[in-house]
């Protein structure tokens, strides 16, 4: 799973937005499932960043935002970012394709619902 949350930063910002997000890095590296990261800045707009995780799956991620640490110092980061889709999961890498683990009533089902009768 790929996990990507951009943010848009005022230039003067940007020393104490990257310590920022170099402690939530920090913070979900610790967790269980947890593959790598990266925070990134766009070469053309320094007040474009980009914090990006990967996971074996969408269960270890949404486990790691309930951590302390990660409560503690990763969600005021991603509170910060743009409201956006930014939970994907892979499709295709280097290491080769992979079929969707999305459920066939993923578009349908509603949260909660797939759990009665």
């Amino acid at each position: 799973m790929l996990v990507v949350t951009r943010f848009d930063v005022p230039e003067a910002d940007g020393p104490g937005f990257l310590a920022q997000a170099q402690a939530a890095l920090a913070a979900f590296a610790g967790r269980p499932g947890y593959v790598r990261g990266r925070i990134g800045r766009a070469a053309d707009d320094p007040s474009a960043w980009v914090l990006t995780t990967e996971w074996e799956g969408v269960g270890a991620y949404r486990r790691s935002l309930s951590a302390y640490e990660v409560k503690v110092d990763a969600a005021p980061l991603l509170s910060r970012g743009r409201d956006e889709p930014s939970a994907f999961e892979v499709l295709v890498s280097e290491e080769g394709s992979a079929p969707s683990r999305r459920a066939a009533d993923a578009g349908t089902v509603a949260v909660g619902e797939a759990s009665g009768p």
